[in-house]
């Protein structure tokens, strides 16, 4: 595979082509972070409020005093 770092500096420009791929590799990244924050934070978060019965931590804490 041909270096593509070597063409930018060569033509002094950015290709289009390659100007996709990366903006497409970082459409990727941050859909793996969306979906890992979705997955890893968020669901048991909503998990937890569910079985609290919709309450919220603070709200939970509130009550209790």
């Amino acid at each position: 595979m041909e270096n593509p770092f070597k063409k930018i500096l060569h033509n002094e420009e950015l290709p289009e082509v390659l100007k996709e791929k990366v903006l497409k590799d970082v459409a990727m990244i941050k859909l793996s972070i969306d979906m890992a924050d979705l997955f890893v934070v968020k669901y048991p978060s909503t998990i937890a409020d569910l079985l609290r019965g919709g309450v919220s931590k603070k709200e939970s804490k509130d009550k209790i005093k």
